[in-house]
């Protein structure tokens, strides 16, 4: 399998899992679109901070 959990940090520096078994990531102007292999999608104001795909694993610093 190839999908990640995704996590985002805060202002405060605190991480929270905002998406389970991610399959597609797209950045836009408003943000990052997140796909998961459920079909739901969320967009997060955010920018990609670190991708650790081995240990499916990606993190979001809130913008």
């Amino acid at each position: 399998m190839c999908e990640a959990n995704v996590y985002l940090i805060d202002k405060e520096g605190k991480e929270q899992l905002i998406l389970e078994s991610v399959d597609k990531v797209i950045p836009s102007e408003e943000g990052v679109l997140l796909e998961n292999i459920f079909s739901q999608r969320k967009t997060v104001k955010a920018k990609i901070k670190e991708m650790a795909l081995v240990d499916h694993r990606i993190v979001l610093e809130d913008l």
